[in-house]
């Protein structure tokens, strides 16, 4: 882009102007032509009417008479972003050496050049692209709608003061954005901290205010080092930050502006604390002779360094009852059973609290190991009652039988009433014992146990079988002891032919027809019934051709 004299005066006395020039290494700008409508919008023009429609000129109507970092004075991209610049507090001394051309700029400082926009940065346009002209254009960002559109205030060589929008939609989006002095979020009033710095005490941090407004988020501080964690408006300090004094750190951030921190005043140093009773100790069992109750212990904030446990009979500490569980024993009935805990931590007061368990009831006997019944309910065969496991086991324990729910006496049962010998008169009775453990001062334990039928007996089978013409004949006879005449099925087989019959008085005939002569392996199955137990015989008859 070409350079041209500030004004006709210049004209007179070129060589001297040039030679001032070169020794000043000034440099100008001219702004390029309008950018395409559609990533451009002015948003107004003229440093009068942009100060009407509330765009300021930042003073520079005035104060551009003067030239900033040695770039030419008055309408110049360069020395309003220059003026820009010393206005947020740099010095007016360019900070590179060498061309002062737009388009230098982003080169000579190229370690604070991105494509990121900040508020207060400045948005850089090398030469020759769209919206760069000859020699480069800038302008200060002033405010960042998104990573995809900002709004900017420039000035230009030749042309007039303007606000403009720019997005990346089609060409001419700055070639990048060089950071000297980025605006960032400033603390107006410090944050600070209120409450007690006590151990369990909570205290609230307010952030302070910002300009401009921003969201900020919080860090809590035990000296020098950051508390894990502790990222609330509030903050309760444990026993770990105990003697240390705390502070809190505020960052506040706004889209488009660097972040701002502060950092409160410190807190006296922290103070012991009181420990907070959360959840209170418990407990669950039967205050009953021989019930074991069991205690929960409590909940604390801190968490203590130690808890402890004592159980007291009436308002007396019983002797070693300092675990989490008490069985209780007769001594105990009718005595008012409680638990206290208490719990200690460095630097808090010892906390006790007690939980009442109630008054001790008289037991109940309790069978850990049932009783079982073994033995088959056949006759000949032996019952026997299987100790249980029960306590206390000073209790006495009694057997009694019964058939058929009479009670049965006499020689039949032995063991000390623990065994029972099935004789013939048991034979399709139900037998079954009741058993009871008993203890003065405790409810009676009953339980009854049982056969799963009736009793049974064995049968004997008598078979008669003969051969006659193509046929077979059986007479069956069975008995069994304890059975008057056995009733049940009879049947007589041979090969796969079969014959079916009742016994009647225990005996039975049985006829199979149209067999071939000879020899034939004859099978005689007694099916039994739920009393008399199944039987089989098995003989060889011959049956005659005629």
């Amino acid at each position: 882009m070409t350079s041209r004299p500030p004004g006709p005066g210049a004209r007179r006395g070129a060589g001297r102007l040039a030679g001032l020039l070169l020794a000043l290494a000034v440099s100008l700008v001219v702004l390029p032509a309008v950018p395409a409508q559609g990533y451009s919008t002015y948003l107004c023009t003229g440093y009068a009417s942009c100060e009407s429609k509330g765009y300021s000129h930042a003073g520079y109507r005035t104060a551009g008479q003067q030239m900033y970092w040695r770039m030419y004075a008055g309408h110049n991209c360069t020395n309003y972003v220059a003026y820009r610049l010393v206005q947020n507090g740099m010095p007016n001394e360019r900070p590179w050496t060498g061309s002062g051309n737009a388009t230098n700029w982003g080169e000579a400082m190229k370690h604070l050049v991105d494509g990121t926009p900040v508020v207060g940065s400045i948005a850089w346009w090398r030469a020759g692209v769209p919206g760069g002209g000859s020699v480069g254009h800038l302008a200060y960002v002033e405010q960042v709608v998104s990573p995809d559109e900002i709004i900017v205030s420039e000035d230009s060589w030749g042309g007039d003061f303007h606000w403009r929008r720019i997005t990346t939609s089609g060409s001419g989006w700055p070639t990048g954005f060089i950071h000297f002095r980025d605006q960032q979020v400033e603390a107006q009033e410090a944050p600070s901290i209120t409450g007690d710095a006590a151990v369990g005490a909570t205290l609230r941090a307010t952030p302070g205010s910002w300009k401009p407004a921003s969201s900020t988020r919080l860090q809590w501080y035990a000296g020098n080092t950051p508390i894990a964690g502790a990222d609330e408006e509030t903050f309760t300090p444990t026993a770990a930050q105990r003697r240390n004094r705390l502070s809190v750190a505020v960052v506040a951030t706004k889209k488009g502006y660097a972040d701002g921190t502060a950092t409160s005043s410190r807190t006296s140093k922290v103070k012991p604390g009181t420990l907070t009773t959360r959840s209170a100790p418990t407990v669950t069992g039967t205050a009953r002779v021989d019930e074991v109750l069991t205690a929960t212990r409590g909940g604390y904030e801190p968490t203590p360094e130690q808890t402890g446990l004592q159980w007291y009979a009436d308002g007396s500490p019983l002797e070693g009852a300092t675990t989490a569980r008490l069985r209780l024993t007769p001594e105990l009935v009718d005595k008012r059973v409680e638990v206290r805990e208490t719990a200690t931590l460095d630097g808090y007061r010892t906390s006790t609290v007690a939980v009442d368990a109630g008054r001790v009831a008289p037991g109940v006997l309790v069978v850990s190991e049932p009783f079982t019944l073994t033995g088959k309910a056949r006759l000949g065969k032996t019952l026997e009652v299987g100790r249980g496991t029960y306590a206390p086991a000073d209790a006495e324990v009694t057997y009694t039988w019964r058939r058929d729910g009479q009670v049965v006496t006499g020689s039949s049962v032995g063991a000390g009433g623990r065994r029972y010998s099935l004789g013939e008169g048991d034979v399709g009775r139900v037998l079954e014992v009741t058993v009871e453990v008993s203890r003065p001062g405790y409810t009676t334990y009953t339980g009854v146990l049982g056969t799963d039928g009736p009793v049974t007996t064995r049968s004997s089978m008598v078979v008669d079988a003969v051969g006659r013409t193509r046929k077979v004949v059986a007479d069956v006879s069975v008995t069994a002891a304890g059975v008057a005449e056995p009733g049940g099925v009879v049947r007589l087989l041979v090969g796969d032919r079969e014959k079916v019959a009742e016994l009647e008085g225990g005996v039975v005939r049985l006829r199979l027809a149209r067999l071939d002569p000879g020899t034939h392996r004859v099978r005689v199955v007694y099916d039994g019934t739920d009393v008399v137990r199944r039987s089989r015989e098995v003989v060889r008859v011959e049956v005659p051709r005629r």
